[in-house]
């Protein structure tokens, strides 16, 4: 069956002798962590936690994060990661919206635990983290150490296996639903793309709240191990590739570029990194040859999705990656990929119509991997995901290699004088200088045009450069209705906790705020 329970089944079943978990406190086989899971089931159990119940969870990256999510696909719950970067009232929403039974808390995050608004779940958080002696809270592994293994709940391919927040960025904080089904499909879509075997060292370096992180099931889906970054830095990522003989991870490219950048890069041993795959936004070509020559045992990736597809719809390949900079025909490095095996995606008008190879419209997908739709937004859900398709809001191409190109989010698209401007072309021209390191298009307020650009830059390292050298650059390789004419070059991007920039709070910070 297509359930994460079969998946822990046949982990036991096959792998049961090998490497599940690889950490500085203790290393576990796939049958010890197995057993941990059940025990970690049977503790939620005496929470008052069942099949169909839902719990939080706060923690940084840790072996114990995979326990209790496993405990859900073992015995029925349904784990519902939080970012720790939310205000403790929007965790608050989370906890009810969700209708959670507990928060399991890391020990790094107690401040949430002494907000006002999270005081009422007292009795209910669950404290995580190795054992320090401290009897005055419920301790996890005291609690662990004292609990009978749950019996396994058998789950159907339909029944929620997680609970996926999105970042909220156009408003409050939507619950996505996501079966067993949507988890294991794009888990074995993954592990096909991404060639996973037994011998795979998988790093969980996204954070695990993120639906980015569940790019891991296909290689629980093979009996890999896995390692964890508890919060990422250049260092601590590299050290963490040398120690473990890490062979694949998953990074945001600023992730990527400060590895690069970092001044002791070269004291590293990556060797062991077969495969690295970037998403969360494009990466420019400068920096994907670069990405090449620093990690030269290591093929680079890019996938492209979304919290409410499990998450990854396209995959561009490596050799794809490693033509483009070769042949120096960079262009195709601005594509997405192609669709993941097994689903269909097309480009839709807004009337949901198919669309002709080339045409710019909505991406519009199916298959085994797209979520059933929001918790309690009946509305929302029914708009997205109508007719057998998920409308995902952002807009692309496609060409007749099957390539998809995302050209923006329907809510980024700048209207100027009457000319859809996509700020992704916009931005792929301003990545073409030498001396710009991130940028970021959005549109504020213009009383002649409607709207206008406006270019947010941050400089490479020691570089400067002026409004007319950014227009100077962009006339060469852009129609002059697309060059921005205002921008603000800044030290530093504001960035999700998966190093996305957020639009929304540049539009906020210079001027307006659409969707």
């Amino acid at each position: 069956m297509l359930t994460m329970l079969s998946a822990l089944d046949n982990a036991v079943r096959l792998y049961g002798s090998r490497q599940a978990i690889l950490d500085e406190e203790q290393n576990f086989t796939w049958s010890e962590h197995v057993d941990r899971a059940a025990k970690a089931a049977g503790m939620l159990a005496e929470f008052g936690i069942g099949p169909g119940d839902r719990y939080g969870i706060i923690c940084e990256n840790a072996f114990r994060y995979t326990e209790l999510i496993h405990a859900g696909y073992w015995g029925g719950a349904i784990a519902v990661p939080i970012n720790h970067r939310l205000a403790p009232l929007e965790i608050l929403h989370i906890l009810e919206d969700a209708e959670c039974k507990a928060l399991i808390l890391g020990k790094q995050f107690l401040s949430v635990a002494d907000a006002d608004e999270i005081a009422p779940w007292g009795d209910k958080i669950i404290y995580v983290g190795p054992p320090d002696g401290d009897v005055s809270q419920p301790q996890y592994e005291d609690l662990l150490a004292r609990a009978a293994p749950a019996p396994q709940y058998l789950v159907g391919e339909e029944d929620l296996a997680l609970l996926l927040f999105t970042g909220g960025t156009t408003g409050r904080s939507k619950g996505v639903q996501l079966t067993h089904k949507n988890v294991h499909s794009n888990g074995m879509q993954m592990a096909i793309a991404m060639h996973a075997n037994p011998n795979d060292i998988y790093m969980h370096t996204a954070p695990m709240f993120h639906a980015a992180d569940l790019l891991c099931t296909g290689f629980t889906l093979v009996g890999a191990a896995h390692c964890y970054l508890p919060v990422f830095s250049p260092t601590a990522s590299l050290e963490a590739i040398q120690k473990y003989g890490v062979t694949v991870t998953m990074k945001a490219p600023t992730m990527i570029i400060m590895n690069l950048t970092e001044s002791s890069f070269g004291n590293y041993d990556t060797s062991s990194l077969r495969m690295m795959l970037y998403g969360s936004s494009p990466m420019a070509a400068e920096w994907v040859q670069k990405s090449i020559e620093g990690f030269p045992h290591t093929q680079i990736v890019q996938g492209y999705g979304l919290t409410e597809t499990s998450p990854i719809l396209t995959f561009l390949d490596w050799e794809t990656h490693k033509n483009a900079v070769e042949t120096g025909e960079t262009g195709v490095l601005r594509a997405a990929g192609r669709p993941v095996a097994g689903l269909d995606m097309i480009i839709t008008d807004d009337n949901g119509e198919e669309l002709p190879l080339g045409d710019v419209g909505e991406v519009t997908v199916r298959g085994p991997q797209v979520s059933k739709g929001y918790l309690n937004r009946p509305k929302e859900t029914e708009k997205a995901f109508r007719d057998g398709w998920f409308h995902t809001g952002d807009v692309g191409r496609m060409d007749e290699t099957g390539l998809m190109y995302l050209m923006d989010r329907k809510k980024d698209m700048i209207v100027s004088g009457g000319e859809n401007i996509y700020t992704s072309e916009v931005e792929a021209a301003l990545y073409q200088h030498h001396d710009i390191q991130e940028c970021a298009v959005v549109g504020v307020p213009d009383e002649k045009f409607g709207e206008a650009l406006f270019a947010v830059i941050v400089t490479a390292e020691g570089k400067s450069l002026s409004e007319t050298d950014v227009i100077n650059h962009c006339r060469e390789r852009i129609g002059s209705y697309k060059i921005p004419r205002q921008m603000d070059f800044v030290p530093e991007m504001p960035k999700s906790a998966m190093g996305k920039i957020l639009k929304n709070e540049l539009r906020r910070i210079y001027g307006k705020t659409k969707g």
